[in-house]
């Protein structure tokens, strides 16, 4: 479903600001697979996501999605086939408009354009049951526009219009570190849900351990650019936060830096 081939980044390369950012990292998602990724800040998270979603190329190595290479499909071209939500609630949704035309370009997102209406009689039915799911009570607000919603709210609408196409590749970068602890259990439960109701290849990055060990089935530690453990299933059942963090040190002879990875 999604497979990284040797991907290395480099930024700045010649100055003194050189940072590797991807150092030839190889990494396979199959259908279903739902990875959480921890690691210091810098160790390369941010670059992963941003190579997968088309915000970035590598320098070297191969990015394939549905079995296709998509390495230099921009951005724009990906959308159809992945789903993101940032830790921004602002970052993805349009603040001036409603919730059903936030809604209508989400949906269109993986079909072909055309000067039709955006907002039907049948797509607000549909809105109207998607919504439902969240249990919000947003389905009675389609008109509200989505600045006025929440911080919550609004991160659980990005979360359901990044999802509800069903795209191929679901990346999750922080998508609860800037709610408070209420609203990210509640966004928590609902990506538990929305992830195994459609079964979706996910990549959920976070610097809180516990919740990485509590979602997905498998986990991957990142650190200067690599890959330094992956996790399986089974394994990942038994894991503690201790035992990640001993984990780590044993790996790189130092202790985990990093100002929330200990975070639960």
């Amino acid at each position: 479903m999604l497979r990284l081939n040797q991907i290395h980044k480099i930024f700045n390369e010649g100055t003194p600001d050189e940072k590797i950012a991807l150092d030839w990292t190889n990494l396979e998602l199959k259908q279903g697979d739902f990875f959480t990724v921890i690691g210091s800040n810098g160790a390369g998270k941010s670059t992963l996501m941003n190579v997968i979603a088309g915000v970035l190329f590598p320098d070297a190595g191969t990015v394939y999605i549905d079995g296709k290479d998509v390495t230099f499909l921009p951005e724009y071209k990906r959308a159809k086939l992945i789903g993101r939500v940032f830790q921004d609630p602002m970052a993805v949704t349009a603040p001036n408009m409603t919730i059903e035309e936030n809604l209508a370009m989400a949906y269109s997102r993986n079909k072909r354009r055309t000067l039709g209406k955006g907002v039907t009689k049948k797509r607000k039915e549909y809105f109207k049951e998607v919504l439902e799911s969240l249990h919000l009570g947003l389905e009675n607000r389609l008109t509200a526009r989505v600045g006025l919603l929440s911080g919550g709210e609004r991160q659980a609408l990005s979360l359901l219009m990044a999802t509800f196409t069903e795209p191929s590749i679901l990346l999750l970068d922080e998508h609860t570190a800037a709610l408070d602890p209420s609203r990210a259990e509640l966004i928590t439960q609902l990506t538990k849900e929305i992830v195994k109701k459609h079964n979706l290849t996910t990549l959920m990055v976070t610097h809180n351990m516990q919740q990485a060990l509590d979602l997905g089935n498998k986990l991957i530690m990142m650190d200067k650019g690599q890959i330094i453990l992956q996790v399986d299933e089974e394994s990942k059942k038994q894991l503690t936060i201790e035992q990640l963090l001993n984990e780590f040190q044993r790996i790189r002879g130092t202790k985990l830096a990093s100002d929330r990875a200990l975070l639960t």
